[in-house]
């Protein structure tokens, strides 16, 4: 989260309903200005967990999907489902926004290599029961919904048994903290335990974006709620070397404290 202006509350209540409009307005008037700025750091045939870089190439944390139907939430421009067809899956792409999936056409368009991309929304699947066997998303659609726990059964309703669901947010911890690389980065500001959503505003006060919080207990009870049992929980190190600012993600914070969580659970039989 950014530091508010003087006399402006960014914290502050907000509708699911309000949340979605923003997260589809935001996403779709952001498109080109996100691929421009780390299109390059993600590739168009690769899979890429978090900031810190780390790859499912290296990672395997979706274990052998050859032959395996695989859902990509909050896709974006789909270098992962491009990534993880290459390998051998039966994959398909899902975002909210018209801006993202726009790219996610173009980089088809220069790769060749070529997905399913479906507009939906994370609370509201598209698809029939049990019909995949992974659901993904590297910072995809959670951070950004007013009920994830709803999220995590939806998720957990397209997935058949046996089934692996993960997916990767901004840790938790980094709540505590306003969104800047520096060292004014490393002052704890917020209470980690203050869930009311981090809001910016239009000039006539209407929600443009919208981010939610929850604590790591928070995200481990949707997840047990849902019928999910928890495998792994990643935290990963910032990799020496490892120099490039990703807004808030830095070396000088990434070495500190870690800036990304990932959930590895499974659906049980």
């Amino acid at each position: 989260m950014n530091p508010p202006a003087a006399g402006e509350p960014r914290h502050r209540a907000i509708t699911d309903a309000q949340s979605r409009v923003a997260s589809r307005g935001w996403w779709d008037s952001d498109a080109d200005d996100y691929q421009a700025e780390h299109g390059a750091f993600l590739g168009d045939l690769d899979f890429v967990w978090c900031p810190e870089g780390l790859r499912e190439a290296d990672a395997r944390l979706l274990g052998d999907v050859r032959g395996k139907r695989v859902l990509e939430l909050g896709a974006g421009a789909a270098a992962g489902a491009r990534w993880l067809a290459g390998q051998g899956a039966e994959v398909t792409a899902l975002d909210l926004s018209a801006g993202m999936l726009r790219h996610a056409r173009a980089a088809e368009d220069r790769t060749g290599v070529s997905v399913p991309l479906v507009q939906a929304d994370a609370l509201a699947l598209p698809f029939a029961d049990s019909v995949f066997d992974i659901v993904c998303t590297a910072f995809g659609a959670i951070p950004f919904v007013a009920d994830s726990g709803a999220a995590m059964r939806e998720v957990a309703r397209v997935l058949r048994t046996g089934g692996s669901w993960v997916f990767s947010i901004t840790h938790p911890m980094r709540w505590i903290f306003w969104d800047e690389p520096d060292e004014s980065g490393l002052i704890a500001r917020n209470s980690y335990f203050d869930r009311t959503p981090y809001v910016e505003t239009d000039e006539n006060g209407v929600p443009v974006y919208v981010e939610q919080h929850r604590t790591l207990g928070d995200r481990v009870r949707e997840l047990v709620a849902a019928g999910f049992v928890l495998r792994d929980l990643v935290e990963p190190e910032w990799p020496a070397g490892h120099e490039q600012i990703w807004g808030q993600w830095s070396p000088l914070r990434g070495r500190l404290f870690p800036g990304t969580a990932i959930f590895v659970s499974d659906l049980p039989d």
